[in-house]
């Protein structure tokens, strides 16, 4: 995939920078659920509707694995950002806030 960058290449290959044509654009909610099923995504300037819900926002990463996610979202130390989750949560879950 243009754009991406692969384990070999020392880094930990994860954060595909999303495709190109998505890079630094602003996708609803539904195009991120339709875009990445089951993936937990980094969000930058994530727009919220008056109930605090995300409306849409800029990905900036993406990844199966929620702690790659989170240390992304350290590194790039964005002023507004957002973390949220695309597939179902399975049924004994715990979400602590």
């Amino acid at each position: 995939m243009a754009g991406s960058v692969t384990p070999d290449q020392g880094t930990l290959g994860w954060y595909l920078l999303v495709k190109e044509a998505k890079v630094d654009q602003v996708l609803t909610l539904d195009q991120i659920k339709e875009e990445f099923d089951s993936e937990w995504i980094l969000l930058a300037d994530p727009e919220v509707d008056r109930r605090g819900q995300i409306v849409r926002g800029r990905v900036v990463a993406h990844s199966k694995d929620r702690d790659e996610v989170y240390r992304k979202s350290i590194e790039l130390r964005l002023k507004s950002a957002a973390t949220l989750y695309t597939g179902k949560m399975p049924k004994d879950t715990a979400i602590v806030l």
